[in-house]
């Protein structure tokens, strides 16, 4: 996981006591928001057919549910996946994330959002919520299917939803197509699920903080002094870091992917061979259509001869990231190696 921004002694010590003290505070009942996995992430693309046809290519990613133009692109076995959202953006990006929570229910959620200061509005601004109820014209149920999304203390949008939620019908969204549209091509790569995603936000001690207060999120490992959150008991997290003051503001940075057969030179072929050129050791800003590979070193919690990191961008521009099914962030060649003295096991 590439960051370009140093994260300060502050933002180090202040992860250190909420980690210090919110696991112990969930020990007995619980976070007040369990997430289990990460769910999906919508993606605004300029051109949503170049976009669709593009990802099916890479990937052979079925279509999954329908909602209106809005394309659900199955990742693995679901129910996660990757939304293309239905009209041309001026602005492409990762739009918002989702997690998953069981036994979803939206008014709980909504009150304990509003306990640590979220307020219910119809928008999703900065530390508020709304709900919407995605009805039969938009594939979801007749009576409507909640779907519930809050903007953190930088108005980064989260979504919360049922972990059967796969973005179909249904009450909780669960019931997709029972044969999945196939991909028109097997695809080049086959992705299994989300690994991480990682988040630029103005203050990392702040929004380290609500992440934990809500969801309870243990600390695996370090990235220097970034601590990454894990989600659920597996080895997906989610990284904090305080640098949305620089030129981009506050923004969903990237979404790591689970590959198979994780080896970067062959990858970076496969990429090359679909028009993704390889940027090499250039400096600055990644154009669309381009891969590069970083070695993680031991003063970032790599390996000490490097953790390789793999990266490439859609036709947007938008970045994501491939690792091995292994990968938690941590040390080791593979970065599996994770856990801390506060979780040595990076387990619960």
């Amino acid at each position: 996981m590439q960051l370009e921004h140093p994260v300060s002694r502050r933002v180090f010590l202040g992860a250190m006591s909420a980690v210090a003290l919110a696991p112990r505070s969930f020990a007995q009942a619980g976070p007040p928001i369990p997430v289990t996995s990460i769910n999906h992430m919508t993606l605004s693309v300029s051109d949503p057919a170049r976009s669709l046809e593009w990802y099916q290519g890479l990937f052979g990613m079925p279509i999954a549910a329908r909602q209106a133009s809005t394309i659900i692109l199955r990742v693995g076995e679901g129910p996660q996946f990757i939304a293309i959202g239905g009209g041309a953006s001026a602005n492409p990006g990762i739009n918002h994330l989702c997690l998953s929570t069981p036994n979803f229910d939206a008014d709980r959620i909504v009150g304990v959002l509003g306990e640590h200061g979220v307020r219910s509005t119809t928008t999703s601004g900065p530390m508020e919520v709304r709900v919407r109820m995605r009805g039969a014209d938009f594939g979801g149920a007749p009576e409507g299917t909640p779907e519930l999304y809050f903007g953190d203390p930088d108005g980064i949008v989260v979504q919360l939803q049922d972990d059967t939620y796969c973005g179909g019908e249904g009450v909780r969204g669960e019931v997709c197509l029972a044969r999945p549209e196939p991909a028109p091509t097997a695809g080049l790569l086959t992705i299994r699920e989300y690994n991480h995603f990682t988040l630029f936000v103005t203050d990392a001690e702040r929004s380290i903080a609500l992440y934990q207060q809500l969801f309870g999120m243990p600390i695996d490992t370090y990235q220097g002094a970034m601590p990454t959150l894990r989600v659920g008991a597996g080895r997906q997290f989610l990284a904090l870091a305080g640098a949305g003051r620089g030129p981009t503001g506050p923004i969903i940075h990237h979404a790591s992917m689970v590959v198979d057969d994780f080896d970067p030179d062959r990858i970076q072929g496969v990429l090359e061979s679909y028009g993704v050129t390889p940027r090499g050791e250039a400096p600055g800003p990644v154009g669309p259509l381009q891969s590069y590979v970083t070695m993680r070193m031991p003063d970032r919690g790599g390996a000490p001869g490097g953790t390789p990191e793999l990266y490439f961008t859609d036709p947007d521009g938008i970045l994501i990231q491939l690792q091995d099914a292994r990968y938690c962030g941590g040390n080791g060649y593979l970065g599996e190696e994770c856990g801390t003295p506060e979780n040595p096991t990076g387990r619960v």
